[in-house]
């Protein structure tokens, strides 16, 4: 059974490891997911996630996990930007999961609680290789902005959330108060 809840401490490893996964078959598939997860520990590049507390949820953010059963498959993320903005980041779902809904449930989540937390815009930085999460984003109503961090190989997309219909927000437990 498919659960979507906020990250707990002893899901940190197991998130990483999703995360690295999911990347690792697309930007270096000649590489193993171990060899993959281990240059991205050396880099420092997901110490986000081992500091979720304080890069997210101490910072009007919130750190999704998609359970299968108790099994980490998917994550997704948001956090403040500035006052009106959030960035959507960390959104990864094992492929095997993929054509069932589960990450526009984790999106609609996500920017249920950042309309709750009164951003007004949300954004994304993606790869070009990520042709499938393009098409996604976009359908749900994301749309491409210039650039809003240096990167060579990234787009930046961004939604407002003051022009989604209410049905499309999720209205569970992860909003305040």
């Amino acid at each position: 059974m498919i659960k979507i809840l906020p990250i707990q401490p002893h899901q940190i490893n197991e998130a990483k490891y999703v995360i690295s996964a999911v990347a690792q078959r697309i930007f270096v598939p000649e590489k193993n997911v171990q060899e993959f997860y281990d240059i991205l520990a050396q880099e420092g590049e997901l110490l986000d996630v081992d500091h979720y507390q304080q890069v997210y949820l101490e910072e009007r953010g919130l750190f999704l996990v998609v359970l299968d059963d108790d099994k980490v498959v998917g994550t997704g993320a948001v956090k403040k930007l500035d006052v009106k903005i959030a960035e959507l980041k960390r959104l990864w779902l094992l492929e095997e999961y993929h054509g069932q809904r589960i990450g526009y449930q984790v999106v609609s989540r996500l920017l249920g609680f950042a309309r709750a937390y009164e951003y007004e815009i949300v954004r994304l930085q993606t790869s070009q290789r990520q042709q499938r999460a393009i098409r996604f984003y976009t359908k749900i109503g994301f749309y491409e902005i210039p650039s809003y961090r240096e990167s060579m190989d990234e787009i930046s997309m961004e939604i407002n959330l003051n022009n989604l219909h209410e049905r499309f927000f999720y209205t569970g437990k992860t909003h305040p108060g």
